[in-house]
């Protein structure tokens, strides 16, 4: 069968399943199933594909259809510059949360180059935040950690692919509880949904991804609150927190780190949509 044909098909399925980017979402799936870079549909239009390959990727399509992420199908997602593994076990890496990397970045450059930085990356995750930071700054001593100890299998599966074994100390708990001694940064994409906020969420985010990774209690600022006043105990002086939050809570996060005592120079950075998307705070 011509990709072509197999590709309109797929995507017009999609498009009627009210899926949104389904040409883009087909075109993903059919590259994995074939083992190629979607610019091969468009150099050749007359590519065929394999019964196995067809039969496969059917399934991939029927997967889709149940709103199953795009990610988990393929089993890997682009974060930064690197490609990682994901599975239902984590968090989709999201563009988003990039901005962390950036303003990490930022402030370990106003820093004496030559000094090994200490960052701390809670609720790692697939390892998206720690690994990026790993792969930029050469003097990084990085700790990451989470809760499940099925993220941290995957995290650390990440970080053997990419050789980066001697830069990240994987582990296990919740918070600061694995924890000891000071750092530089403390970056972090914590839960930062609400209750309310969590039961509108898409199907295919609510029903697939963990629950533990984006629920934050009532009120969605439950785990940020006690991250910012422990925070401190871990920051060196002028050391800085980065915090990934949501879009509608800005003026909540700046209250708590007003109140709390522990910071200053305050400032938001807002994402490439304009909407706002990290806190990051200086230990006084």
């Amino acid at each position: 069968m011509i990709v072509h044909d197999i590709l309109h098909n797929a995507a017009n399925s999609f498009e009627t399943a009210g899926i949104p980017s389904a040409r883009l979402d087909a075109e993903v799936l059919l590259a994995f199933c074939l083992k190629c870079e979607r610019l091969e549909f468009f150099k050749n239009t007359d590519m065929t594909i394999s019964k196995r390959q067809l039969a496969q990727f059917r399934a991939l399509i029927n997967r889709r259809l149940r709103w199953e992420p795009v990610a988990y199908l393929t089993g890997r997602k682009d974060f930064w510059t690197m490609t990682l593994e994901v599975n239902k076990d984590v968090l989709i890496p999201r563009p988003d949360t990039e901005i962390i990397v950036e303003e990490a970045l930022d402030v370990c450059s106003k820093t004496n180059s030559a000094e090994i930085k200490k960052i701390l990356d809670v609720g790692t995750g697939s390892g998206a935040i720690a690994i990026a930071l790993a792969r930029e700054i050469a003097l990084a001593r990085i700790v990451a950690t989470d809760i499940s100890a099925a993220a941290l299998t995957l995290a650390k599966k990440n970080v053997r692919a990419l050789k980066l074994e001697n830069v990240i100390d994987f582990r296990r708990g919740d918070l600061f509880e694995p924890v000891e001694g000071i750092f530089d940064v403390i970056a972090c994409n914590p839960p930062y949904m609400s209750e309310n906020e969590y039961k509108k969420l898409p199907a295919g985010v609510k029903d697939y991804e963990p629950a533990v990774a984006l629920l934050s209690g009532k009120n969605g600022t439950e785990f940020c609150e006690k991250l910012i006043y422990q925070a401190p105990g871990y920051l060196k002086k002028n050391g800085w927190l980065l915090l990934e939050i949501g879009a509608k809570q800005e003026k909540t996060v700046r209250r708590l780190m007003e109140e709390s005592g522990f910071y200053d120079s305050m400032k938001m950075r807002r994402d490439y949509s304009g909407l706002p998307r990290v806190m990051k705070a200086r230990r006084k």
